[in-house]
């Protein structure tokens, strides 16, 4: 290849085509490529490298903490869940294409966050864009932001993500103007776009540390309305126990 075509490839931002020219043309000769054919193969796989690109882009914006899937989730250690329900949502992708919450609730370390993850994940190698946030820096973001008076960019931010987790919810002493900017988040995302939701607390103790019982009914309401409750309290832990020795 010469060095102004090279260029024009660099222009173009088409360095995987620049790097593999040769092989193209190799292949080609190889199979004996029609024009046509050598042209198509080349544009499937640059449109293939393309959207792997944007799916490793949009990985890395979610913040997801680990890349949980769902193919390896220890199902036949929680015989109490049921399976086939949680893979035919995971399968159909209808919480997306539906706009539906997923709420997980139950005990520590039954395997909450890492279901939600894989369902997060899931969508955004569907095309869609995410974002994985504790609710406690959730909640530390919505504190900055009345400090400098950028509530209203914070919550745009958080509501044009196609699908949003908000992992562990409770535990955490809220403020009432937190409460207020998280219960916003979710009445303008209610029925638009769905939010994945993780809690070790069950809906009748949220009141606790929401400390405002209209908005807590108002927000477990939406919640609950378009959405699965997947109820793992009769769960066991995944987690492994130290020995005593240890």
């Amino acid at each position: 290849m010469n060095e102004a075509l090279a260029a024009k490839l660099k222009y173009l931002h088409l360095g995987q085509l620049l790097a593999h020219w040769d092989d193209y043309l190799k292949l080609a000769g190889d199979q004996r490529f029609s024009h046509a054919r050598l042209l198509t193969h080349v544009v499937e796989e640059q449109y293939r490298v393309k959207r792997e690109q944007l799916r490793q882009l949009r990985l890395r914006k979610a913040h997801v903490p680990e890349p949980w899937v769902l193919e390896t989730f220890p199902f036949d250690r929680q015989p109490k869940l049921n399976e086939k329900k949680i893979m035919a949502l995971y399968d159909s992708l209808t919480f997306m294409t539906q706009s539906q919450n997923i709420v997980w609730l139950g005990g520590t370390g039954v395997g909450k966050t890492g279901l939600a993850t894989s369902f997060l994940i899931h969508a955004i190698n569907q095309g869609y864009s995410g974002r994985y946030v504790l609710f406690a820096e959730l909640l530390a973001e919505f504190y900055r932001s009345c400090a400098d008076h950028s509530e209203a960019k914070l919550l745009s931010k958080y509501l044009s993500y196609d699908c949003l987790l908000i992992d562990e919810i409770g535990y955490v002493e809220v403020e009432a103007v937190q409460v207020g900017l998280f219960f916003t988040l979710m009445h303008k995302r209610h029925r638009k776009k769905p939010t994945l939701i993780t809690s070790n607390l069950g809906f009748s103790d949220w009141g606790s540390f929401l400390k405002n019982a209209h908005l807590t009914a108002a927000l477990i309401d939406r919640l609950t309305e378009n959405s699965h409750v997947i109820n793992m309290k009769q769960c066991v832990s995944l987690r492994a126990k130290l020995s005593p020795e240890s």
